[in-house]
């Protein structure tokens, strides 16, 4: 990937944190100085990177903890998504936003899964856990469930707190993992023989819905 690239210190709360305190943003800066030169990067996790390409059309959302580098054209802001109301309330995410032109890289656990919510009828739900990047022009919004019905006793049995679920609606690209970060601590933990939730709750929180 030629030109300038940054990479994030940092996650998004703290990116936004600073940009409102009026505090510079902490990135690392790389420029090939007399000639080309290579430059390496690792997610923070077992799993995938996928470089995105941006044309000035559309624009990129991604998890906070997903983003890893980008070129220098591109441009950053926070998006704050979700707020659709469940039936324990709503709860929001914040998001990065990337816009402009050039190439942005991502990353996220286990394998990513490519989707299109038109090819489900318009809408898909998954595990809020899931999501790594998505197309302006999803709708996205965040939901709990955790009522009396059969998925909320299972939920209130085996993990505690109800579920949240993420609803994304339209037609454009999703990227998804199929590993969550608590996932991937609950299959340590269970490893290391101090998982007291059997099976069932490994189950419940490694795989997209």
């Amino acid at each position: 990937m030629g030109g300038m690239l940054r990479q994030a210190m940092g996650t998004a709360m703290q990116v936004g944190q600073r940009a409102l305190a009026g505090e510079s943003l902490a990135f690392q800066y790389f420029t090939a100085t007399g000639g080309e030169g290579t430059v390496g990067f690792a997610g923070v996790l077992p799993g995938e990177m996928r470089a995105l390409e941006l044309d000035g059309a559309r624009a990129w959302f991604a998890e906070k903890d997903a983003f890893v580098a980008a070129e220098s054209t591109v441009e950053f802001g926070i998006a704050f998504q979700g707020g659709k109301t469940g039936r324990s309330g709503g709860e929001g995410f914040i998001l990065e936003k990337f816009t402009g032109h050039g190439t942005v890289i991502i990353c996220g656990a286990g394998n990513f899964i490519d989707l299109n919510p038109a090819d489900f009828g318009g809408r898909i739900e998954v595990d809020t856990g899931c999501i790594v990047a998505f197309e302006e022009g999803i709708r996205y919004g965040v939901e709990r469930i955790g009522g009396l019905n059969r998925q909320g006793l299972m939920n209130a049995v085996f993990g505690g707190e109800g579920l949240s679920l993420a609803t994304l609606e339209g037609n454009g690209r999703v990227i998804l993992q199929s590993l969550t970060i608590e996932g991937l601590a609950n299959a340590l933990k269970k490893a290391q023989g101090g998982d007291k939730q059997g099976p069932t709750g490994g189950m419940f929180s490694t795989h997209a819905g």
